[in-house]
């Protein structure tokens, strides 16, 4: 498999913090729902009062 720049990967913004993250191997199979930059974001999302989950 060739390697890709990360410049070339699809990205998104995370919900919580607002910063750009790109696509990770991980995340292949489930790209479409991937929503947080990382878990602590995933984490802080569920703490905040009045936030709406699903």
């Amino acid at each position: 498999m060739k390697m890709r720049k990360k410049s070339d990967l699809p990205q998104k913004t995370c919900q919580t913090c607002g910063l750009p993250f790109a696509w990770r191997k991980k995340w292949a199979k489930d790209w479409e729902n991937v929503r947080y930059c990382s878990d602590r974001c995933r984490r802080e999302r569920q703490k905040r009062p009045g936030s709406t989950t699903g």
